[in-house]
C-alpha cells in the first residue's frame, strides 16, 4: 500500500510539473514538427520512407528530452553550465579525429543510431556558458578589458573550431547569438560601435585569407544569381520558382511541380520550406510563420518576466537563436542572404538540429517554471569561480 501511495504521489508531482509548463510552446513546437513531417512525406513521393518515419521517431525522443530538461532545476543548469560548454568543445575537437566527412565538411560523429553534429549542440552550450558568465559578474566588471577578453575567448574557441570544419553558416550563427547576449547583458555600447567600424576591414581580410573558393562563389551568386543559373545559382533560382508557383493556396499536398520533378535541391533539409510554400501557398506559409512568431513571443515574454539574470539571458539567447535560424533559412531560400546550409527549425530533416531545438525549448520552459526564483550573483565575479557554483 505504501509503495502504491508513493507511486501515486510521484505521478501527481509529474502532473503538477507538466501543468506548469507553457502550453503554447509545446503545442506550437508539435504543430511545426507536424508541418515538417507532412512535407517530408510529400518529398518522398507520398511515403513515410525514408525521411518522415525517422523524423517522427526523432521528434518523439526530442520531446521526451524536452520534458526531462524541465525537470532539472534552473540552479543546476547554472552550476554545470561551464561543464556543458566544455563537453561540447571536446566533441568539436573529437570531430577532427573521428568525424564523418559529408558534403565536403567534417562535421558529424557516427553514434550508430544517429549522426551527431557537435556544432549544432555547441550553440546551446555556448549560450549556457555566456548566460552563466554574465550572471556571475557585478555591473562594474563589465567595463573592464579583462572581463571582455574572457567572454570573447568563450566565443572564439567554438567559432574557430566550427569554421575550420568548415561550416561557415553555423559559425556565423554562433557569433550572432553571442552578440545578442553581449548586447542584452549590458556590455558598453562603444564596443559594438568599434566592431561595426572594423567590420569592413575584417571582411576584406576574411575574404582574402579565410573563405574557401566555394564559399566565395556562394556570396557572388547571392549578389547576382543569374551569373551562373545552372551552377551555383541553381538552388536560389529553383527555390524562387517554387515560392512563386505556390500562389495563395498552393498547388496541393504532393502536387508541387518543382518538388515532383526534382528541381528543388536539398528539398528534405535546407530547402524544405520551398517545397512547403509551393504546395500550401501563402496561407500555409503564413500559418507556419505565425507558429514561429508565437514561439518567439513566448520566449521573450518569459525572459522579461524572469527575476534572475541567468534565466533571463538563457531565455533571450535561445529565443534569438531560434529566430535567427528561421530568418536565415527564409532569407537563404528567397535569395536575401547567401546559401549557408542553415536548416528550418523542426521542419528540416536532421536529428541533431531537432534535438538542439527541443533542448532549447526545454530550457525556455525550465526558465518559465523557475522565473520567480532569485539566484544570487557571485560576489567575487565569474573569473574567480569559473567552474564553481557561482
Amino acid at each position: 500500500m505504501s509503495k502504491y501511495h508513493g507511486f501515486s504521489m510521484y505521478i501527481a508531482m509529474v502532473r503538477a510539473h507538466i501543468r506548469r509548463l507553457p502550453t503554447g510552446i509545446l503545442v506550437c513546437s508539435c504543430l511545426l514538427a507536424l508541418m515538417g513531417v507532412i512535407t517530408l512525406y510529400s518529398v518522398a513521393g507520398m511515403s513515410f520512407d525514408p525521411w518522415a518515419k525517422k523524423q517522427i521517431l526523432r521528434f518523439a525522443f526530442s520531446f521526451a528530452l524536452l520534458l526531462a530538461v524541465t525537470l532539472v532545476p534552473l540552479q543546476t543548469w547554472l552550476k554545470y553550465a561551464y561543464w556543458v560548454y566544455g563537453g561540447m568543445v571536446l566533441l568539436l575537437v573529437v570531430v577532427f579525429f573521428i568525424g564523418h566527412v559529408g558534403m565536403g565538411a567534417q562535421r558529424w560523429i557516427n553514434l550508430g543510431f544517429m549522426q551527431l553534429q557537435p556544432s549544432e549542440t555547441m550553440k546551446i552550450g555556448l549560450i549556457l556558458a555566456l548566460a552563466r558568465y554574465f550572471h556571475g559578474v557585478i555591473p562594474e566588471e563589465r567595463k573592464r578589458f579583462s572581463f571582455l577578453m574572457i567572454a570573447l575567448l568563450l566565443v572564439a574557441i567554438p567559432f574557430l573550431l566550427v569554421a575550420e570544419q568548415p561550416d561557415l553558416g553555423t559559425a556565423g550563427i554562433i557569433f550572432l547569438s553571442s552578440v545578442v547576449i553581449f548586447f542584452l547583458s549590458g556590455v558598453p555600447m562603444w564596443i559594438f560601435i568599434t566592431a561595426v567600424l572594423l567590420a569592413p576591414l575584417i571582411g576584406m581580410v576574411g575574404w582574402r585569407y579565410a573563405l574557401h573558393g566555394y564559399q566565395k562563389q556562394r556570396v557572388l551568386t547571392f549578389l547576382d544569381p543569374s551569373r551562373d543559373p545552372l551552377g551555383a545559382g541553381y538552388h536560389i533560382t529553383q527555390s524562387k520558382i517554387a515560392f512563386g508557383a505556390g500562389g495563395l493556396f498552393g498547388q496541393g499536398w504532393g502536387q508541387g511541380s518543382q518538388n515532383r520533378l526534382d528541381f528543388i535541391p536539398e528539398r528534405h533539409t535546407d530547402f524544405i520550406f520551398s517545397v512547403f510554400a509551393e504546395e500550401f501557398g501563402l496561407m500555409g506559409t503564413a500559418f507556419v510563420l505565425t507558429l514561429c512568431l508565437i514561439l518567439v513571443g513566448y520566449g521573450y515574454s518569459i525572459a522579461l518576466s524572469c527575476r534572475n539574470q541567468f534565466g533571463r539571458l538563457l531565455c533571450l539567447g535561445i529565443t534569438s537563436l531560434f529566430f535567427m535560424h528561421v530568418f536565415i533559412n527564409l532569407g537563404m531560400i528567397t535569395g536575401i542572404v547567401p546559401v549557408v546550409g542553415v536548416p528550418f527549425p523542426l521542419m528540416s530533416y536532421g536529428g541533431t538540429s531537432m534535438l538542439t531545438t527541443m533542448i532549447g525549448f526545454g530550457l525556455i520552459c525550465n526558465v518559465a517554471i523557475y522565473r520567480r526564483d532569485e539566484i544570487r550573483r557571485a560576489t567575487l565575479g565569474a573569473r574567480k569561480s569559473f567552474f564553481g557554483t557561482g
